[in-house]
């Protein structure tokens, strides 16, 4: 088992070497140089070939029924730090600004329990590379990895949350995070002079009459009882004032707590894509990244034991949350296999992403506490 001090070197350590999507070499390397020194008896390893910065480590039950699988992003985000942290990242341009490292710190100590104490069932550690982007869980089963003796019966997995007490346990039946949709919207018309607008297809006023339109996709077409969000963040135009732009871009995403909501939302957005098209005798291709992330939602099963046991475990806060519209790629692996995926308070006035993000380590510990607490009991319990 690991110390206070140990888990908040680990922390540290890989709050130092962020690494990006699929390229997250050095975390893998560093967090097998810990694994490798836990007792061994019941440790099993699986590395993935064509998913290298990806790493299984199954502990072997000793009357298994089932395998418990918990899954760990290890990612980073491409943020410049401004923590002003003694151990800031050293890769510049690259943060753990979504607290992954704390993550795996909680991961690691929940595993070096279990490498010492042996569980009851078997126990699948999944550390998985590119949740910010790339949709690692999705690569991963889609490469066959979670077969055989490496295939989850159930899968947990937590979030740091900035807006909970350091420690405490957050969680609510259904959806937790909302699924998404990337959108990027070319629109192609006629460039000309500012002076003779007859000659051109202004493609400015084109673009906006479409995020007009699409924005009435949420406040008239969605139920208000139900949550859905359509957001522009990027528009391109133009390069100079008296040209008239022939060619935009508007880049946004589409989220929702069901699938069926977000199916909705990008129904509407074709539709009036295609009617802005006509009106304004432009060519407009709408493209819809169906990479984007499933909603994360809970088994009500195995969530109902969950919720109940944190309720009731002495040094355990347990607050009930409500969905949050942020996005997750646990949501495809819970899309497979019956799970639940919880927040672990981190107490920061910062927000998840934020260049200054700095969560309170004293959630480690606790959040180690409360999730091997967690599964001695679930364990006990017949399948």
């Amino acid at each position: 088992m690991l110390a206070k001090n140990d888990l908040s070197e680990i922390y540290q350590a890989l709050h130092q070497i962020p690494e990006l999507a699929l390229q997250e070499f050095k975390t893998k390397d560093y967090l097998l140089s810990i694994i490798k020194n836990f007792n061994q008896e019941f440790l099993e390893y699986r590395e993935i070939k064509e998913l290298p910065t990806a790493l299984l480590v199954r502990v072997k039950g000793f009357a298994p029924k089932r395998t418990i699988g918990y899954r760990c992003d290890i990612d980073a985000l491409p943020v410049k730090e401004q923590t002003g942290l003694s151990f800031a990242s050293k890769n510049n341009g690259v943060m753990h600004a979504c607290g992954h490292d704390l993550h795996m710190t909680v991961a690691l100590g929940v595993l070096a329990y279990f490498a010492t104490e042996q569980p009851k069932d078997n126990l699948l550690f999944f550390f998985q590379p590119a949740e910010e982007s790339e949709n690692g869980g999705k690569l991963a089963y889609e490469l066959g990895v979670f077969s055989g003796k490496w295939r989850p019966d159930e899968f947990y997995g937590l979030h740091d949350n900035p807006d909970l007490p350091t420690g405490a346990i957050g969680c609510n039946l259904g959806t937790l995070f909302a699924g998404t949709t990337e959108v990027d919207i070319y629109l192609h018309g006629k460039s000309g002079h500012a002076a003779f607008p007859q000659n051109a297809n202004d493609m400015i006023v084109c673009a906006s009459a479409l995020i007009m339109q699409a924005q009435t996709i949420v406040s008239r077409n969605v139920d208000p009882t139900k949550g859905g969000v359509l957001t522009f963040g990027e528009l391109k135009a133009g390069s100079i004032r008296n040209v008239i732009a022939g060619e935009a871009l508007i880049k946004g995403t589409i989220r929702g707590l069901t699938q069926e909501m977000i199916e909705l939302i990008q129904q509407r957005l074709k539709t009036i894509c295609a009617g802005v098209a006509q009106t304004y005798d432009a060519t407009i291709d709408l493209k819809l990244n169906q990479g984007g992330y499933l909603p994360v939602e809970n088994n009500d099963k195995l969530t109902n034991f969950f919720i109940e046991y944190m309720k009731n475990a002495p040094d355990v806060e347990f607050i009930e949350t409500t969905p949050a519209m942020t996005g997750e790629d646990f949501g495809y692996l819970l899309a497979k296999f019956p799970g639940t995926m919880f927040w672990l308070g981190v107490n920061d006035t910062h927000s998840l992403h934020s260049e200054c993000f700095t969560p309170d380590q004293g959630a480690i510990l606790k959040g180690i506490n409360a999730i091997t607490g967690f599964l001695v009991v679930r364990m006990k319990k017949e399948v």
